[in-house]
């Protein structure tokens, strides 16, 4: 038998928590610089360069990759021979003790984004628990470890089907993607479940994610089972989509597709699908009761050594003066780079300030929204002296419900989030001649550095969620809409995807 130590567990878990949340896995940073080299689209090339920036500066700074440190999900295969060295804690525990430490952790901390009474009341557990655990016994005396902090983002876009077992499952992949937005933040992966029954193959989806990026050498090598053909299959037809990185059209959506299957019963074909975002954050490791795992920084010279500079012709914005009459010059698919005040808010802030309108209250004090920008972002905590923790972009079609009544009632000029805008909220962007402009989401600490100065104004009862007052000095955005209607997440994808198939022909 081989005996593990509670506390190695625990350890394991807060050590491989906070690894995860500055350095992404050298792989799939190795997939993103070859998309980058090869992109032709400028705008998704300009995304993917923030986001190596990003990664470096991270894995440099030892602060998280992206604002939303996820919920974390974890897979503990247990040994049959396998034992405890004390059973007052079960798996469960051990594993959200470690993810309280790793969440709670004062030199590095991470963002709190896990909500008790997810029906009702959604109050922030603060300290990220408890966690998703999947547990499995199998033949052996180790522990196996397969972790995750997976975003909201991302996690949001999941999709789940039962398909008749006839039907193709790389049409309906193909057919689903494109109403998935970009609020999952590609360049990232998808990992699909076939099999079983529902929630064995959603199950399975989020475990394939953990698998290496290893498409290229399946490329190379050729496929020789079914599901390695269906990989190659949905890998070529998801990228000729045209979607691209930030969803603004480009020749790579995906960097890998990844597939578990399970028998399932004759009748059913359960299929589901589960986006990994430009934040891919996983570790793998064993316990073998020689202590706590052991966890190598990559070097940072394997880092691509990319830049990104603004054009010539980037318009620079004073927030603090500019008019709406002047936003309305501003074309989609400009670089803007924003410099002044502006005041965030997102879900919670939102819902909030609608129920303090209908109740006849107006905006909290000390908050005007009259003629700025409002952020949608919910930042890390600041340490040393940052003036706040990483902040980039949360998705921001989850405030369109909100938008008219912003528009209409608090005299935004404008917005700024990540992914695409709604129909009907591109029509009110364009009735109010408002604009909004899109962050890069997955370069949350190169956002944070363009904030000199931050504070919270109002609901500070929120969190991560309460509404702060940033001073940036050049924070990149693009215009994703703007003040005539024109949506840089229609016509980006539409022309990269007739682009790609005239190159295919």
């Amino acid at each position: 038998m081989t005996v593990i130590r509670q506390q190695d567990f625990i350890d394991s878990i807060e050590e491989s928590l906070q690894f995860i949340s500055y350095y992404h896995p050298l792989d799939y940073i190795q997939a993103v610089e070859k998309a980058y080299n090869k992109e032709q689209s400028q705008a998704a090339k300009d995304a993917m360069a923030q986001i190596l920036i990003n990664s470096r500066m991270s894995a440099e700074g030892k602060r998280p990759l992206c604002q939303d440190t996820g919920i974390v999900t974890c897979f503990v295969k247990i040994g049959m021979a396998v034992q405890w060295d004390k059973t007052d804690l079960t798996v469960q525990q051990m594993v959200d003790e470690g993810t309280r430490r790793a969440y709670l952790n004062p030199d590095n901390p991470l963002r709190a984004s896990i909500v008790a009474d997810p029906a009702g009341k959604r109050i922030n557990t603060k300290d990220n628990t408890p966690a998703v655990v999947h547990i499995d016994t199998v033949p052996g005396d180790k522990v196996e470890v397969m972790i995750a902090a997976k975003g909201g983002g991302s996690e949001n876009k999941s999709k789940m089907v039962m398909l008749n077992p006839s039907d193709d499952i790389a049409e309906w992949v193909v057919k689903t993607l494109p109403t998935m937005g970009a609020g999952w933040c590609p360049p990232g992966m998808l990992g699909i479940g076939i099999g079983g029954t529902a929630e064995k193959a959603a199950v399975l989806a989020k475990e394939s994610l953990m698998d290496p990026v290893d498409i290229q050498e399946l490329m190379d090598r050729g496929a020789q089972t079914t599901e390695e053909k269906l990989r190659l299959d949905i890998f070529k037809k998801v990228n000729d989509l045209g979607i691209g990185a930030q969803g603004l059209g480009g020749l790579t959506t995906v960097v890998d597709i990844k597939i578990k299957s399970v028998p399932t019963h004759a009748a059913s074909k359960p299929v589901a699908m589960i986006p990994n975002c430009a934040a891919t954050r996983h570790a793998h490791f064993y316990l073998d009761g020689t202590g706590p795992a052991e966890f190598t920084p990559p070097k940072l010279e394997d880092w691509p050594k990319v830049t990104w500079e603004v054009s010539e012709g980037t318009r620079r914005v004073d927030l603090n003066t500019v008019t709406k009459e002047e936003i309305q010059e501003w074309r989609v698919g400009e670089t803007v780079l924003l410099s002044g005040k502006m005041l965030t808010g997102r879900d919670a802030a939102h819902k909030r300030i609608q129920t303090m309108f209908e109740n006849g209250e107006g905006l909290p004090e000390g908050v005007d929204l009259t003629n700025k920008f409002i952020y949608y972002v919910g930042p890390v905590d600041a340490v040393g002296d940052e003036a706040v923790g990483p902040a980039g972009p949360t998705t921001a079609t989850r405030m369109d419900k909100f938008t008219d009544m912003m528009l209409e009632q608090t005299g935004i000029s404008g917005m700024i989030g990540k992914a695409e805008r709604g129909p009907a909220t591109v029509a009110s962007i364009a009735k109010h001649k408002s604009v909004y402009l899109m962050a890069v989401g997955g370069a949350a600490y190169l956002v944070s550095k363009a904030i000199k100065k931050a504070k919270v104004v109002a609901f500070e009862d929120l969190g991560m969620e309460a509404i702060y007052e940033f001073d940036v000095e050049d924070m990149p955005v693009t215009v994703a809409v703007d003040s005539t209607g024109a949506n840089a997440h229609e016509t980006g994808p539409a022309i990269w995807k007739v682009k790609i198939a005239e190159a295919n022909q």
